[in-house]
Parts: structure tokens; C-alpha cells; sequence
């Protein structure tokens, strides 16, 4: 006796709910009150009316994050310096522009600007640079920081294993400097702060061997 063949014929059960994505509002005609009810695990940014779905980050990303919030943690903690957060937690940059950092820090000075749902700028944001979309980083984070007036911005480079260190000089980003291998990076803002570079990436060699 043969084993019957299995439908081929899709279950209805297993179909997305294709019809979900109506009950939100198409792209380009999102509102800031529209995207900031939204809820879920996803990291999940909004620029003028459209939502950017970001991808999961991986193992090696994250452990490179949380290595960087104890260091800078333990910093600002010591000094009572003010508040710093790991992502996901809403940045906003300006009216219709928000984003998500990895790693973002508020001045004791300025904490009017922390609300519960969203931030309203930063001191000092950190990026990991994603493979997925090294430009994104490396380039259009970079434009939008300065032009939220962010003061300090990191980018950490696990490709190139270098951290670069940029700070605000009128409308853009000058390099502090380009931290790599057998250096400490440092801030530019807030005097002390360092972080061996190797120690850095180094958090992330456990990923990296599975």
C-alpha cells in the first residue's frame, strides 16, 4: 500500500494574515502617533511618514553592545553624569524623524528631555555598524545625528574593528578621532571616558565560534 502523497494545497491556517497590513496605514502616510502606538519586539524606526522594519540583531552585535553599556554604564554611574539606555528606545531627531541607537545617553542636565515613550535627542549616541546595511551607519546615521545636533557620536566598526569618535562642530561631525586595534577609543564630551578597542571586540569572539 503507497503512502498517500500530502496536499499540496496550502492550508488556510498556515497563510499569513495578508489582510492585517490593511489595518495600518500605507507607507508614507504614518503619523508620529500612529508609529509610536505601535508594539512588538522589532526594532521599528519612522522618517516622514514611513516606518523602517529593522533587522533582529545578531548575537555577535549584541555582545558587543552590552560590553560597551557596562564600560560607558559604570562611567556615568561613578559621576552621577545622568541616564544611559540600550535599544530599543525611541530617539526623536526632530518632528517626523525618529531612530533607534543602540546605545544612547542623556546629561543629568537634560533630563526634561527623557520622556517614558520616547527621548528627545541625546548627548551621546553609539552605533554598531550592521553587514546588512553598512551605509546606514556609516553615512545617513551620520548626516541625521548632526543634524539633530547630537554632540558625540560613536560608530563601532566590527568589520574594520575600529571606533570612530565624532564630534559636533557646527552642522556636522569633525573626527575626534579613529580609534583601532592596541588604542582607546575616547570621548570627546565626556573627559575620562575610554574603552579599549580590542576588549571591545573581543566580546564578541564567543558568537563568533559557534
Amino acid at each position: 500500500m503507497k503512502t498517500p502523497l500530502p496536499d499540496a494545497t496550502p492550508s488556510p491556517s498556515t497563510e499569513p494574515a495578508w489582510e492585517v497590513a490593511y489595518l495600518f496605514p500605507s507607507q508614507g502616510n504614518w503619523s508620529e502617533e500612529e508609529y509610536l502606538v505601535l508594539k512588538g519586539n522589532r526594532l521599528v524606526e519612522f522618517s516622514h511618514g514611513f516606518i523602517e522594519v529593522l533587522p533582529m540583531p545578531t548575537t555577535a552585535h549584541q555582545l558587543i553592545v552590552g560590553f560597551l553599556y557596562r564600560v560607558i554604564q559604570d562611567f556615568v554611574a561613578a559621576r552621577n553624569l545622568g541616564t544611559l539606555v540600550f535599544a530599543p528606545l525611541r530617539v526623536r531627531l526632530w518632528p517626523g524623524k525618529f531612530r533607534e541607537p543602540d546605545l544612547a545617553f542623556l546629561l543629568g542636565k537634560h533630563r526634561s528631555r527623557m520622556g517614558n515613550e520616547f527621548w528627545e535627542g541625546a548627548d551621546l549616541v553609539v552605533e554598531v555598524v550592521s553587514d546588512d546595511d553598512r551605509r546606514r551607519d556609516l553615512e545617513t546615521k551620520r548626516r541625521e545625528y548632526a543634524q539633530a545636533r547630537i554632540p558625540e557620536y560613536w560608530i563601532v566598526d566590527p568589520q574594520d574593528r575600529r571606533i570612530i569618535v565624532l564630534e559636533l562642530s557646527g552642522d556636522r561631525y569633525a573626527e575626534h578621532g579613529v580609534f583601532g586595534s592596541g588604542s582607546k577609543a575616547a570621548s570627546s564630551r565626556l573627559t575620562g571616558l575610554e574603552v579599549e578597542v580590542e576588549s571591545v571586540f573581543a566580546a564578541s569572539a564567543q558568537a563568533q565560534t559557534k
